[in-house]
């Protein structure tokens, strides 16, 4: 599955020290966090789970129970991350109900291998400068 994105228009983030709040901008930018909502739990999805702990597949129970939100809140961003071609879903083994369970983690297992994250990383950083 492709991924191509435009950002058509943004603000530039020169100058900003904090970086979760330039996380949270650059995924305001290209659309996993929508403007005017509270970024709170997308944010925390992806930087608490995903790129905390880049080798862990998460149950969406896991994270739902971790940030006390609904289920579907959680499906909502992952498919988002889906969609970005940075997560995937895979099947886990559960020992307590001896069942596979649907998982999610980065897909190629660290950020920086997304190389089409990257490509728009430095493409953001050039037209900032």
């Amino acid at each position: 599955m492709g991924f191509e994105m435009q950002i058509v228009s943004n603000t530039p983030l020169i100058g900003e020290e904090d970086p979760n709040l330039v996380a949270k901008k650059f995924f305001e930018q290209i659309g996993y966090i929508s403007k005017g909502t509270d970024p709170d739990i997308p944010f925390k999805i992806f930087n608490d789970f995903f790129l905390k702990h880049p080798n862990k597949a998460w149950y969406v129970d896991e994270i739902s129970v971790k940030l006390k939100t609904s289920r579907p809140t959680v499906y909502r961003h992952l498919n988002k991350l889906k969609g970005f071609d940075i997560l995937e879903e895979v099947q886990i083994f559960d020992e307590d109900t001896k069942q596979n369970k649907k998982a999610y983690r980065l897909r190629y297992g660290n950020i920086q291998k997304v190389e089409h994250l990257q490509t728009l990383i430095d493409k953001e950083r050039k037209e900032n400068k």
